[in-house]
């Protein structure tokens, strides 16, 4: 049996992410989802609760009739140390998915074969574009899988994201370029 692990923010799920998992589900007998910034929400670029992914993903995979384990990864920010993080809050696994030049990196180096695979039509389906969408009101839903647009429906995301995205007009809840509050 062979259980690969695939990370991202997933913030939120869409349909990019989806496809992957598609392709990857041909590779592996099980799949760990690892949700990085499991710490972060309520921020433009981390709108989204550790928790409210898991919903999105566990629905979303719910198709493929695979055993899936979606395991929050809080940032570390120590990255010569960051894969035995990844590991200590993960079932095992033997291969790790990512496009990500660093995270491709840091598996390698700590000996765990690394698997790549080329994003579905990145430039439609990035995260960066769903929660812009989110913020200027635009159509998103078709960006992820409808079980996803449901999750985000029933706890209002659009809503907070759009929220979050504003500030005051004297400007003294401004918001940084990652959606943090601003420090003075």
């Amino acid at each position: 049996m062979t259980r690969g692990f695939y990370i991202g923010r997933f913030q939120p799920f869409h349909e990019g992410h989806h496809a992957m998992v598609d392709r990857i589900r041909e590779e592996i007998d099980e799949l760990v989802v690892g949700i990085g910034s499991a710490d972060k929400s309520h921020t433009v670029r981390n709108p989204f609760t550790a928790g409210e992914r898991i919903m999105m993903i566990t629905k979303a995979l719910a198709e493929f009739e695979m055993t899936t384990y979606a395991v929050p990864i809080e940032d570390l920010n120590r990255n010569a140390v960051w894969v035995g993080h990844v590991q200590s809050m993960s079932p095992r696994f033997d291969v790790a998915y990512s496009n990500n030049p660093l995270v491709v990196r840091l598996f390698e180096e700590a000996d765990i074969e690394v698997r790549q695979s080329p994003m579905f039509q990145r430039d439609e389906f990035e995260g960066t574009e769903v929660r812009q969408r989110m913020v200027n009101g635009d159509d998103w839903e078709s960006l992820v899988p409808r079980t996803v647009a449901e999750v985000i429906g029933e706890i209002e995301g659009a809503e907070r994201i759009q929220q979050i995205s504003q500030t005051d007009t004297n400007g003294a809840d401004r918001v940084n370029g990652n959606g943090d509050p601003a420090d003075d």
